[in-house]
């Protein structure tokens, strides 16, 4: 497996507009989880393994690395060296497994607890990173789509820490059959970052009519794809059956 010779990838969007997303996004996790039942938290999700208790405790661990230098260096260096030593080509897999292990003994009460209290947080650390470091690509290649690929520190700090408690927002809700609220405002800019970026990533003609709340038309393909619009989301980030341009990964 080879690194393609691209650009690191960099964020489509202003650092402001990056900041409501995450707030707004931490926020509406924060209101999820409060509205989750006891049953709801044994439930399996379509991550292989996770019930939305690993889940959350894996979002929340997200939450705790980037409200804090220290923790954010302990969780990095910790699951790199994990990665190294099992000959893995990406570490992303042994950092999540780690933060579900380590949240693993909270009660819902004290994850809830500690989201609340760490995401305002975490929203300043990934702020907080000096210009000169956020066009830096990352030390590590992702793997997307079984290809690597260089990220910017940009993208990840204003593109993939915000899509990715997005997705396993929806997760849970799919998990438990509760609503996960769209909103055009919030969820349709996400969605419209993430085909702006399957668009780029496939190069093809297309058209795509997105529905609900956080759906719209992009495209002036002759064949145009009709589906919900979290559902396109959770199709490109692996989470079901694709074809066509649908197998066209995006990351979240």
């Amino acid at each position: 497996m080879t690194t393609p010779v691209l650009a690191p990838r960099r964020p489509c969007f202003e650092r402001d507009l990056a900041k409501r997303l995450a707030t707004d996004e931490y926020a509406r996790c924060s209101e999820l989880l409060t509205r989750l039942d006891p049953h709801h938290w044994s439930a399996p999700t379509v991550n292989t393994g996770w019930d939305v208790r690993d889940t959350a405790g894996h979002m929340l661990g997200m939450v705790q690395m980037m409200s804090s230098l220290p923790q954010l260096l302990n969780q990095m260096s910790t699951s790199t060296r994990q990665a190294k030593k099992a000959k893995a080509p990406v570490s992303i897999d042994f950092l999540t497994a780690l933060q579900v292990r380590r949240n693993a003994g909270l009660t819902p009460a004290e994850l809830i607890g500690a989201w609340q209290r760490l995401a305002p947080k975490a929203v300043r650390g990934r702020g907080r990173m000096p210009g000169f470091l956020r066009g830096r690509a990352m030390p590590e290649a992702q793997l997307v789509g079984g290809q690597l690929e260089r990220w910017t520190f940009a993208y990840l700090m204003d593109v993939i820490l915000t899509r990715d408690p997005f997705m396993h927002r929806l997760d849970i809700c799919a998990a438990t059959g509760l609503d996960p609220r769209p909103t055009a405002e919030h969820d349709g800019r996400i969605v419209d970052d993430a085909v702006q970026e399957w668009a780029g990533r496939h190069g093809q003609p297309y058209s795509l009519e997105l529905t609900g709340p956080a759906g719209g038309v992009w495209g002036a393909g002759t064949d145009r794809i009709t589906m919900d619009a979290l559902d396109f989301c959770r199709i490109i980030s692996g989470r079901g059956e694709a074809a066509g341009l649908l197998t066209t990964s995006v990351p979240f």
